[in-house]
């Protein structure tokens, strides 16, 4: 069963994380932490209109959490942010065990469908994703 958790696919992505480090001057900033297991991450990005621009992360995760974290790194720079948050939506529901539709540009976030049978896995899973629709949200608060 933990095979099934930790695809050889999922251990491959954990090697493709892109955007490490710091922005100069990122508009947003967040840092969130996935209590259960100690996973953290901390997100900065700009955004221009409804387009992430620019983005960096620091990760400190489990290989699922660095796996998703991985596919967002990939494809976040050029994004909108509608579709970010529509990612992030997409994989609360996969986790949850529903029809989940992801935008194209992040469908690969399905290789995470195993995690589903590990509630234990979700915070940690969704961490990268928490973070950045987080960020996005703070920017249109003002």
């Amino acid at each position: 069963m933990i095979d099934d958790l930790y695809s050889r696919e999922i251990l491959r992505r954990t090697t493709q994380l892109q955007h490490v480090g710091h922005l100069d001057e990122p508009q947003a900033a967040v840092d969130k932490t996935a209590k259960l297991c100690g996973s953290t991450i901390h997100i900065e990005l700009n955004v221009h209109g409804d387009v992430v621009t620019d983005f960096a992360q620091q990760v400190q995760a489990c290989a699922l959490g660095q796996a998703a974290a991985a596919i967002l790194s990939q494809h976040v720079v050029g994004a909108t942010t509608a579709e970010v948050i529509a990612a992030r939506d997409a994989l609360r529901g996969l986790l949850k065990g529903e029809a989940a539709e992801f935008p194209d540009r992040f469908a690969d976030l399905a290789i995470l469908a195993s995690v589903r049978d590990f509630p234990a896995r979700h915070a940690s899973t969704l961490l990268a994703l928490e973070a950045t629709s987080e960020a996005i949200s703070s920017l249109n608060q003002f």
